[in-house]
């Protein structure tokens, strides 16, 4: 997008005339067409470079690092991308071969030109705000960002949702153990190899307290493939995958247990000094509570029987245990035992 806004920023001063055809490229339908294809594949190879590696090698920098280690990898990137795709939009422009004199004399003009610094200082200001926003999102939370934007919950709304409180187990166990530099080393590592599971199963996170995170999902979201089942044995796979590594370094591998439920919240946008998108209702109350019951059943996952009325019944076995009586709820709940399907 920041690409076409400079397309049409330059044809709009310049009245779409080639003010220095020696090296600037006019904007033919035809080079407007192989640019747009052009942005759009080189965003989408920075976008899979960034998700599959270099965010993951710059996960431990701090914000302005990365930003600033990004930058700098992008736009030398960028800079071989524009240097392949110059000749070949200059090509289109003159309906000539890519191979002809005429267009490597108009490239090598172009490199001294001021357009040629435009355009770096172009790409350059396009990755900043591409980093800086998805930096911003990543500490503010998946979609947070977005819908202080659009202002989706600046007035309140009430809407069906469903909340997963994740809580590690013998966490004070492990402080005690590990110490307070290395137990905060250990859930920053847990908390990252959750992450995967959440996204791929299209989990928000809410909050993080502690050694405890709460999820969340849009009603219609977390059932869908039972996404909020789903995402919880995920999660269990990743630290099964990750085991070696935690009892290398931390001598222990960190476990998990889980209350989820579903109902309505009201959410909105809280806070004077430090804005939030905030739930609030009864079912954050009773999720918590659902949680606090799995060591009393010796479970590590236990839901609602209302939340179960609306899953799929596959990859997963429920054994009910029956109405029980929550604290602070004067009507019982139905609770469930979830197990994963054993295939064998």
């Amino acid at each position: 997008m920041v690409g076409w806004l400079d397309l049409f920023i330059d044809a709009a001063a310049t009245g779409n005339q080639n003010l220095n055809p020696s090296s600037d490229i006019s904007l033919t339908f035809e080079v407007v067409i192989f640019a747009s294809l052009a942005v759009t594949l080189v965003g989408l190879l920075v976008g899979t470079i960034e998700v599959f590696w270099l965010g993951k090698l710059f996960i431990h920098k701090s914000f302005w690092k990365k930003i600033v280690y990004k930058v700098g990898f992008y736009s030398v990137f960028l800079l071989m991308i524009i240097l392949i795709t110059y000749p070949i939009a200059a090509a289109l422009e003159l309906g000539i071969s890519v191979l002809d004199d005429i267009v490597w004399d108009k490239f090598s003009n172009f490199l001294g030109s001021l357009g040629f610094i435009s355009a770096l200082v172009t790409m350059s200001f396009s990755l900043f705000l591409c980093f800086f926003y998805a930096g911003i999102s990543d500490n503010l939370g998946q979609k947070v960002l977005l819908n202080f934007f659009t202002g989706k919950y600046h007035s309140p709304k009430e809407e069906e949702r469903i909340f997963m409180f994740l809580d590690m187990k013998s966490s004070t166990a492990l402080a005690e153990e590990l110490g307070h530099i290395r137990y905060f080393e250990l859930l920053r590592d847990y908390y990252n190899d959750l992450s995967d599971a959440i996204i791929d199963h299209s989990g928000e996170v809410y909050q993080y307290v502690g050694d405890e995170v709460v999820i969340s999902w849009e009603l219609v979201t977390g059932t869908r493939n039972n996404n909020c089942i789903q995402c919880f044995f995920s999660m269990q796979k990743a630290l099964r995958e990750r085991e070696s590594y935690y009892m290398k370094k931390y001598g222990a591998t960190p476990s998990f247990k889980a209350g989820i439920h579903c109902g309505k919240v009201t959410t909105g946008e809280i806070g004077a000094l430090k804005k939030e998108i905030f739930f609030t209702g009864d079912v954050l109350n009773v999720t918590a509570r659902i949680q606090g019951m799995c060591n009393d059943y010796g479970e590590t996952l236990l839901i609602s029987g209302e939340l179960l009325k609306v899953l799929d019944n596959k990859g997963f076995t429920a054994k009910s245990l029956g109405n029980i009586g929550l604290k602070g709820r004067a009507k019982p709940l139905e609770l469930n035992a979830i197990r994963v399907v054993d295939n064998g």
